[in-house]
């Protein structure tokens, strides 16, 4: 089991819901770390040294080995610290977790990104409607639990905080109905729960701040256009 005087470093950007994910985990687990905030504007040499690659936050440094992408990070926590699971021990209902959470990246965050921050009338109104039918899915699978993991924050949730604390911000800055408690009433409400668990409200940064500087790009993109 990792011991909690190793050292740990959490390379990121505090409007990033992918840094979110990792700071959650590692909340979670009671793991102390030491946060360094990136400029990706004028990324540092420590951040291209382990994420020579990408050049991305996060990057999790444990005893000074690099590990990117904030869904194996999440997974290499839950590995390294075995208290409080985040990865149910069941096979089966593991590779569900890897499988929805995955989705997540791919049919929710990417196409709602882009249905905000891409100029293409055509190309936003595919982006928006491919998230919505991602946002469905979820609708239909959390069911009447109160997190994806049951009674407690799992993989799935974690991956999720995207939905829960950054769609309402985009869909408020370009006008869009995305997640509403209309259109999807149980995932609403799971996201509701999520935001205001404690060890999630501590690890979401400030909203004001994060809407600013999201709305601030927003606005460049086609102040531009």
């Amino acid at each position: 089991m990792a011991s909690s005087k190793e050292e740990v470093t959490l390379l990121g950007a505090k409007e990033s819901p992918f840094v979110c994910r990792v700071k959650i985990a590692l909340n979670l687990k009671g793991v102390e770390y030491k946060y360094v905030e990136e400029d990706l504007l004028n990324k540092s040499e420590l951040l291209l040294k382990y994420n020579p690659i990408y050049k991305k936050v996060p990057v999790f440094v444990h005893n000074g080995k690099p590990i990117a992408e904030s869904l194996l990070i999440v997974e290499y926590i839950d590995d390294a610290w075995k208290h409080n699971p985040i990865l149910p021990s069941d096979p089966y209902q593991r590779a569900l977790a890897r499988f929805w959470s995955k989705f997540i990246d791919d049919k929710v965050v990417v196409p709602a990104r882009k249905a905000v921050f891409t100029v293409d009338e055509k190309e936003r109104e595919e982006n928006a409607e491919e998230s919505l039918k991602g946002l469905q899915f979820l609708e239909n699978e959390i069911k009447d639990k109160k997190f994806f993991g049951g009674e407690e924050i799992g993989l799935v949730d974690i991956a999720a905080v995207f939905i829960a604390f950054w769609i309402p911000m985009f869909q408020q800055i370009a006008g869009l109905e995305l997640f509403t408690s209309h259109k999807f009433p149980k995932l609403y409400k799971w996201g509701q729960e999520l935001i205001n668990h404690p060890v999630v409200k501590e690890s979401l940064p400030p909203r004001d701040p994060t809407f600013a500087f999201f709305k601030g790009r927003y606005e460049s993109l086609f102040a531009s256009k």
